[in-house]
């Protein structure tokens, strides 16, 4: 992994068997960003995707493997005080016995296969938290005054 910022946004290159998701976070962790959003394509090796079962009141959880590309990745990274926490979702094109499929959802973790380029771009001006919704049992963006 190696990144740089320029005029306050990062830009971040992943290499073979780096995972997404925690690199991400321990970026930062290491630059005290509090929040931000970020979006990036890439070429993966195995995605977790999840999807949310309301009546279950959790994740289903799918696990990808083989040559994903990795359409689009779009995310935000909040704080409670207490810890980072992201949101991400993504889209992955691959083929399954010949055919041209397409999966996408709520991500768990993501492994780098040949590359990814993300750009993780830090709220200015404040810092978004995170409050718990208890009818779901997730969490969703908080904005204090």
């Amino acid at each position: 992994m190696e990144y740089r910022e320029f005029g306050g946004t990062y830009y971040i290159r992943l290499d073979r068997g780096d995972e997404i998701i925690s690199s991400i976070a321990a970026i930062c962790e290491r630059e005290h960003v509090g929040s931000a959003m970020y979006s990036g394509i890439g070429g993966c090796s195995e995605a977790q995707i999840q999807t949310y079962l309301p009546e279950e009141n959790g994740f289903e959880t799918r696990t990808l493997a083989g040559m994903l590309e990795l359409v689009s990745l779009t995310g935000n990274v909040v704080s409670d005080g207490d810890g980072l926490y992201q949101h991400t979702h993504a889209v992955f094109a691959y083929k399954d016995g010949g055919q041209h499929r397409i999966a996408a959802g709520h991500i768990k973790s993501i492994t780098v296969l040949y590359t990814a380029e993300i750009e993780l771009r830090p709220v200015v001006g404040g810092t978004i938290g995170k409050r718990y919704d208890p009818e779901t049992g997730t969490g969703f963006w908080s904005f204090s005054d």
